[in-house]
């Protein structure tokens, strides 16, 4: 297969949702949703788990910004174990600056103090999270991890990566992959095998 950077290969723009069987307690429950993805490798940010005491009103107060009274207590996302003390903002489309990832399905990522900045000045970007740490791959290892049944692939959404019930979002992410029999069109964990696909 050539290149893993090819449109039907990457999983850029849709979410990573951990399988019941996830080896990887720090994965556990998770719903990652991946930016980039290619030759490279991949990085995503959770998007249903928060550093727990860190609301967005003091890290504001940190960097020395004016912390709006709306946003202060904000949850802040933990995006995932590498770099975490190293910001990134998840954040719609309608703002850009030169550093901004554009991703697919109207979503970008900046990691920049000036986006922070103009989202308490009121100017940043309509919905956002910042997220400490992300989630990362080397080339070729989340592919491995894929064949390995670790991770469930469902289509993104930025509904999904913008609600704040962190609690609900990996059954509604494995909801959306249907056909599952479930009651009600929940997925049914019961039958998923961390077998399935295995030669």
């Amino acid at each position: 297969m050539p290149g893993s950077s090819s449109p039907a290969a990457s999983l850029v723009g849709r979410f990573l949702v951990a399988a019941p069987s996830m080896p990887d307690e720090r994965f556990r429950k998770s719903v990652v949703f991946v930016c980039k993805h290619d030759d490279d490798g991949a990085l995503g940010i959770i998007v249903n788990n928060s550093v727990d005491d860190l609301p967005l009103g003091q890290v504001y107060k940190q960097l020395g910004i004016e912390v709006p009274s709306a946003e202060a207590d904000r949850p802040v996302l933990f995006g995932g174990p590498v770099e975490t003390s190293r910001g990134l903002v998840l954040h719609s489309a309608d703002y850009k600056r030169d550093e901004t990832l554009l991703i697919e399905g109207g979503m970008a990522l900046t990691a920049s103090l000036e986006i922070l900045k103009d989202m308490a000045g009121g100017s940043g970007p309509q919905k956002a999270w910042l997220a400490l740490g992300h989630s990362g791959w080397a080339p070729g290892q989340l592919d491995r991890e894929m064949q390995d049944n670790a991770w469930l692939v469902v289509d993104g959404d930025a509904e999904l990566v913008f609600d704040a019930d962190f609690a609900a979002k990996w059954q509604r992410a494995l909801d959306r992959l249907g056909g599952k029999g479930g009651p009600g069109g929940r997925f049914d964990l019961a039958s998923f095998s961390h077998q399935t696909g295995r030669a």
